[in-house]
């Protein structure tokens, strides 16, 4: 019996590996984790140009001719390299659910610019006084005529230093139940009255607090119905949790460090990949990593069938966040001293991607909803357990 998982990609792999190896420069990865900036706008623009960014997406909202599976292997080809696109990657989902719920002009113009590369949005969701409760917004918005006027305060806006745009959360009906006052709007970074300070994470990412002061913006600005805001940030929350998933990536963790340890010696000069501990530790995250993109795959599956994969969005999130911190704390815990080793430290393993990857993995449990909201949600939504919080 063959348990090998066939890649999806494959006819695609040898095209974007060209394609990385001529357009793509690797000190990219350097300078994100120098910098803390998750998105580098120079790649970002080359995408855009290239028709990556617009494959697969209808032509009358600005697709490309590209072919989906190509674009797929490019931009699986990028991870590899450690370069992320967290700014393009919030920017896909929030398009996706002006797709979704947007009115026709907003798809029009919204999606088509986006797809172009002209604007990056950031996540407006989170406060000071609320984390996790996100409906417990206190950022306000009331109408004006014809424009509406914004103020609050957001924290972990991540990516807004790079953004044009952030979806911010805002209430505009304070006299009912907290879900049901809430509404979206798109708010420009460069709008008169908007502010942001820089946060640096466990993970080393720059994350923002953004600051909205008698911001206006013109209905056009909202998406979806007014005090319908809750309905929407569902929606934009599946496609985040669907997107934190593992997709059909060829360069896992288990790869990474098996290729490492066939090529290194312990100190009683043995190859450490021939540790039968290690090949079962490596066994292990390899195993979780397939169920992790099994997991990813169904959510891609029922989103292209037109589904909204909520429950589906949050099992693979959960369980994929969950897992790599298990994994990275597995691998520094049998690499000893040297799995401690930051980036640019002299014999660091695997250029100190462990050790970065561990304090990444801390904080991918509370991105896209922490693991506590997760369990949640499945547990109510999938098991049909009561809820334990009070209705709101």
């Amino acid at each position: 019996m063959d348990f090998s998982t066939p890649d999806d990609l494959a006819e695609h792999r040898d095209a974007a590996k060209t394609w990385v190896r001529d357009n793509v420069r690797s000190e990219w990865a350097e300078e994100q984790y120098r910098t803390g900036t998750h998105e580098t706008l120079e790649l970002h623009a080359l995408l855009a140009r290239s028709g990556v960014l617009g494959a697969g997406w209808d032509k009358e909202y600005g697709g490309s001719d590209t072919d989906p599976g190509l674009a797929k292997a490019i931009i699986d080809e990028i991870r590899g390299l450690g370069i992320a696109g967290d700014g393009w990657a919030t920017t896909n989902m929030v398009i996706r659910t002006i797709h979704h719920v947007g009115t026709e002009e907003q798809k029009r113009t919204l999606i088509p610019a986006a797809l172009r590369g002209e604007i990056l949005i950031a996540l407006g969701y989170s406060e000071p006084d609320s984390g996790s409760d996100v409906a417990a917004a206190k950022t306000a918005a009331f109408r004006d005529g014809d424009e509406w006027v914004i103020n609050g305060q957001k924290m972990f806006t991540s990516s807004a230093q790079v953004c044009t745009h952030v979806f911010v959360l805002a209430r505009t009906n304070p006299s009912v139940p907290k879900h049901r006052g809430l509404t979206m709007f798109l708010v420009p970074t460069d709008a008169a009255g908007f502010e942001r300070q820089p946060i640096y994470t466990l993970g080393g990412q720059q994350t923002n607090a953004t600051f909205y002061t008698d911001i206006r913006v013109p209905d056009s600005a909202r998406i979806g119905d007014v005090d319908e805001g809750w309905g929407v940030m569902r929606v934009a929350l599946v496609f985040e949790r669907g997107g934190a998933a593992r997709g059909s990536s060829t360069h896992t963790l288990s790869e990474a460090v098996a290729q490492w340890a066939r090529g290194t010696r312990g100190e009683d000069g043995s190859v450490l990949f021939e540790d039968p501990s290690t090949k079962e530790r490596l066994g292990r995250i390899a195993v979780d990593e397939e169920v992790a993109r099994l997991l990813g795959l169904r959510v891609r599956w029922m989103s292209e069938c037109g589904e909204l994969p909520g429950v589906e969005g949050s099992m693979a999130k959960l369980f994929n966040s969950e897992s790599a911190l298990r994994h990275y704390s597995d691998v520094v815990d049998f690499l000893g001293d040297s799995g401690t080793l930051q980036p640019g430290a002299i014999d660091a393993p695997m250029g100190g991607k462990i050790e970065a990857g561990l304090r990444a993995a801390q904080v991918g449990t509370i991105y896209g909803g922490s693991s506590e909201i997760q369990r949640e949600i499945i547990a109510e939504r999938r098991l049909g357990l009561p809820r334990v919080r009070p209705n709101g």
